[in-house]
């Protein structure tokens, strides 16, 4: 992960537009952002290259095709074992978030599966991985929100 990138008000306004529409032209940020489309750009490829953004398309996981979605909490033991056992972990295609937790569980994962018994298969095969001692999983039945984080949350 690289560091926190220092940002001003101007890097935050470039980002909430793209949030909002991550085609929008620079012509239209620029236009609404009194700047011009040079200072959008230049400001725009300094985001990509620190990392700071990355560009894709977002697709609903249900729409197409998802249909088992799970939040796995991951008790490793020992705890030594804990980097083994998000190495294994990390790259399957499965895993849309994967932390290091305080409390009862070292790992929190969360999945995007086809249906219950491809979640099944993936529960199954976490829990061989050496460290993993226990697992506990929670289904999700329905996402009601899936978002990216408020960027007005970061304003004094």
């Amino acid at each position: 992960m690289k560091g926190t990138t220092m940002l001003d008000d101007l890097d935050f306004s470039i980002l909430s537009f793209l949030q909002k529409d991550g085609r929008m032209s620079f012509t239209v940020m620029a236009e609404n952002l009194k700047v011009s489309v040079g200072t959008i750009r230049t400001r725009f490829n300094k985001l990509i290259e620190d990392g700071t953004i990355n560009i894709l398309g977002r697709v609903d996981p249900d729409k197409v095709g998802f249909h088992s979605y799970a939040h796995i909490a991951i008790c490793v033991r020992p705890a030594a074992l804990k980097e083994n056992v998000v190495e294994n972990i990390v790259n399957k295609p499965e895993v849309s978030f994967l932390a290091g937790t305080s409390g009862d569980y070292d790992l929190e994962v969360d999945v995007m599966c086809r249906d219950n018994d491809h979640l099944v298969e993936f529960v199954n095969g976490i829990s061989q991985i050496e460290g993993v001692y226990q697992t506990k999983t929670t289904i999700y039945f329905k996402v009601y929100k899936y978002a990216q984080p408020d960027l007005n949350l970061l304003k004094k």
